[in-house]
């Protein structure tokens, strides 16, 4: 077991206070200025209560996200072309459950157990990224993974490391730092299918075609119908909007892509040189919706492999919480 429940901050023995759960209108206006002069909120500062539940469930799904996708490259470990690739892959998931035990820490900070944040995932109830809910059928799919949706996650993490809440904004410095290096791992794979043979190169554009509109999901609904934007960039816990960074993840890799000879599944994507947004069909967004929401091809598995885990773990987490259930070290 993690621990119980929603807790109070027990190392630091600080019980929250009841009006750092309600809306103090002379403290909200105090609150606000800070985050207008740049300043960093830490756990024990005043925060609106709205505040608190909008970083909880945005910093908790971000975690469960790092966990998650760790499962479709793990599943290619042993199947990776070579060994430098097995070496890089492995390397590369443990990085990735280490950023969701960093981020799992700062959830932690603002008063929602781990244990609460697990059973949550492993139940339905808490949402994690929609990408991670596709197979990897082939070794291509790995590549557009280690190259594109990296890419997206750190369009998104680099602008969000510059946000309000200090505890989250710490853990995205290390994690970008890491990212960086999974971006290249990706690229330099990406790039040896692109310029392979034809075969290679047909498996690669094979994937990116099935791998396009997840990632154009990836950032999230439209501004114009996206829920929680606009709370959260008033608060800077979110410090650019969907389409904004749709649209840099666009202007950055889309010429990549098509330096290589390859070509991505819309006839519509273009970038307007008047305005210097990128224009694109549609995407499906009651596929995602319906992903996000459990629906998805392979949303059931991961999950199940996650319960596998859970189970199969539960003496670890009770041995480490339990000393006196622990073996004791051999005396030299």
């Amino acid at each position: 077991m993690y621990g119980g429940g929603y807790i109070f901050d027990e190392p630091n023995k600080r019980q929250l206070n009841e009006e750092q759960l309600h809306d103090d209108p002379e403290k909200l206006a105090d609150f606000e200025a800070r985050i207008a002069r740049g300043e960093k909120i830490e756990p024990g500062d005043w925060m609106p209560s709205e505040y608190r539940r909008q970083l909880i469930r945005l910093i908790e799904q971000h975690a469960h996200s790092e966990i998650m996708g760790a499962l479709p490259e793990g599943t290619w470990i042993t199947r990776a072309p070579g060994f430098k690739r097995k070496l890089a892959l492995i390397a590369k998931v443990q990085d990735e459950i280490g950023h969701g035990q960093l981020l799992y820490n700062a959830a932690e900070t603002l008063g929602k157990s781990r244990e609460a944040m697990i059973n949550d995932l492993l139940s339905g109830k808490s949402k994690y990224s929609n990408v991670f809910n596709y197979p990897a059928e082939t070794w291509a799919d790995v590549t557009v993974i280690g190259f594109l949706i990296d890419a997206a996650a750190i369009v998104n993490q680099v602008a969000n490391a510059k946000g309000s809440y200090g505890p989250y904004c710490r853990a995205l410095e290390r994690i970008c730092y890491e990212e960086s290096f999974h971006l290249k791992q990706g690229h330099d794979a990406f790039i040896e299918l692109a310029t392979g043979t034809p075969a290679q190169r047909a498996m690669l554009q094979d994937a990116l075609n099935r791998w396009w509109q997840p990632i154009m999901h990836f950032f999230g609904p439209p501004d114009k119908s996206s829920v929680h934007s606009e709370k959260l960039m008033q608060w800077k816990v979110k410090m650019a909007s969907n389409d904004d960074m749709r649209n840099q993840f666009l202007d950055t890799y889309v010429p990549k892509i098509w330096d290589l000879g390859l070509t991505l599944p819309d006839e519509k994507l273009r970038k307007d040189p008047d305005t210097g947004k990128w224009e694109y069909s549609d995407p499906d967004w009651d596929l995602f919706k319906k992903v996000i929401n459990g629906g998805g091809p392979c949303n059931q598995e991961r999950l199940n492999v996650r319960k596998w885990a859970e189970t199969h773990g539960r003496w670890v987490r009770k041995a480490l919480m339990n000393p006196k259930d622990r073996i004791a070290a051999p005396v030299a």
